[in-house]
């Protein structure tokens, strides 16, 4: 039976990178589903993932789905979730426990293995809230992959670059056994 397999998308710019992370993701046999936070729907669009997966795209809001009220939960039921590329926000938020969009909510809700891919400014990553919030996670087991140093997409040279998709895939078999 094939690995059931949630990525939770966020709003970077590195979320271009999700769609080769879903192809081979796919190309390992793991059933992907894809949601995606309201910001990351801005750099690349819903179809694009559910034409690689062909299931439907979770976008924004919990309460903005309306055929689905409990689509968060059904999500919830994976054998992993990774969120990659995941936002200095939307580390806050797992960090605290928020729940107020459908990736924060399944995370909350998930108790399947988390693989979280930061990808953020180097400021950003270096902030001493960012890394109180990476400590917490990795803390209470969440497989937090660090981030890579290079050149950012504002310019800068640094840290917060996402991490090569093959560790984020490396990560993910770990988390599933295989």
């Amino acid at each position: 039976m094939s690995k059931r397999v949630v990525l939770g998308v966020t709003g970077s710019i590195a979320a271009y990178k999700a769609a080769e992370l879903v192809r081979r993701m796919t190309a390992k046999s793991w059933d992907v589903w894809v949601m995606m936070t309201e910001a990351a729907t801005k750099y690349v669009g819903p179809l694009t993932f559910h034409a690689l997966t062909g299931h439907p795209v979770a976008a924004g809001k919990c309460e903005a789905l309306p055929t689905a009220a409990f689509q968060h939960l059904d999500l919830a039921s994976c054998d992993a979730l990774v969120i990659a590329p995941c936002t200095a926000n939307v580390l806050a938020k797992l960090a605290v426990g928020l729940a107020d969009d459908i990736v924060t909510a399944t995370a909350l809700a998930c108790t399947a293995p988390l693989v979280v891919a930061p990808a953020m400014n180097d400021k950003m990553w270096r902030h001493p809230a960012t890394q109180a919030n990476v400590a917490m996670l990795r803390q209470r087991g969440v497989r937090l992959l660090d981030v890579e140093h290079g050149e950012l997409a504002c310019g800068m040279v640094g840290a917060g670059r996402l991490t090569d998709l093959e560790i984020i895939l490396t990560e993910v078999a770990r988390a599933l056994g295989t």
